[in-house]
C-alpha cells in the first residue's frame, strides 16, 4: 500500500454540519476500498489565490491515507462529480 494525501477545498457557504458529511464520506470511501485514513486535517476557511467558479475563498481539508493506486483514482473520480468539491488533489508522499 502506498500513502497518499489529498488537498480539497469545498464551497464557503457550507456549515460545518454538511462540510464534516463531505469528509465522512470521503474517509468512509477509502475505508469501504480497503484503504486506512491516518489523518484528517481542518485548515479551515481560507481566501484562495485566485478566484474559482466565481469564488474567492474555500473550506480546505487535508486527508492522509494509506490505499492501492486503483483507490486513489475512484476517489479522484468521486471528488470530480462531488458539487461541494471546489477544487482538490491527490498527491503520493514519498517512502
Amino acid at each position: 500500500m502506498r500513502k497518499y494525501e489529498v488537498v480539497f477545498i469545498l464551497h464557503p457557504e457550507l456549515d460545518e454540519e454538511k462540510a464534516g458529511e463531505v469528509v465522512e464520506k470521503f474517509k468512509a470511501l477509502i475505508a469501504a476500498n480497503g484503504g486506512e485514513v491516518t489523518q484528517v486535517d481542518k485548515w479551515g476557511k481560507r481566501r484562495l489565490a485566485y478566484e474559482i467558479k466565481h469564488l474567492r475563498e474555500g473550506l480546505y481539508y487535508v486527508i492522509k491515507f494509506s490505499a492501492g493506486p486503483q483507490l486513489a483514482k475512484e476517489l479522484d473520480r468521486v471528488m470530480k462529480i462531488t458539487d461541494e468539491v471546489v477544487r482538490h488533489i491527490i498527491v503520493r508522499e514519498d517512502d
